[in-house]
């Protein structure tokens, strides 16, 4: 059974401001079909990301309304936070941050880190 030669690709860049990359993952393919696909990429020193696919590149119109779902999922992120995200369990408990106190104070485990003195008072 042979499979039919590969189509040729073309390859776009465009910057990732404004752009989520759950988003645009999720959304590529129903705007440019099921061959296409997107990754991080750098150019010239600016981040964005490099469509490959057999079609032309997103609409004006396509890009901006992966804007808007950016937009909106990070809002979504924001307010989950602020909702107090700290408040669910750890999926790890055993390496859940334990309060040491704070720095500067004179708490016996931060007198632990300090270098050992050459000279001991043996009189206590």
């Amino acid at each position: 059974m042979s499979s039919s030669p590969p189509e040729s690709m073309n390859r776009y860049w465009i910057p990732n401001l404004d752009i989520h990359k759950k988003v645009i993952t999720q959304e590529l393919q129903y705007y440019l079909g099921p061959d296409a696909s997107v990754r991080p990429f750098t150019r010239e020193g600016e981040d964005g990301f490099l469509i490959t696919t057999p079609g032309p590149c997103l609409s004006d119109e396509q890009i901006d309304d992966i804007c808007v779902k950016s937009k909106q999922l990070w809002e979504k992120q924001a307010a989950a936070r602020a909702a107090g995200s700290s408040s669910k369990s750890l999926k790890r408990p055993l390496h859940a941050p334990v309060s040491l106190g704070k720095s500067g104070g004179t708490s016996e485990s931060s007198s632990r880190r300090r270098k050992p003195r050459s000279h001991r008072d043996d009189r206590r």
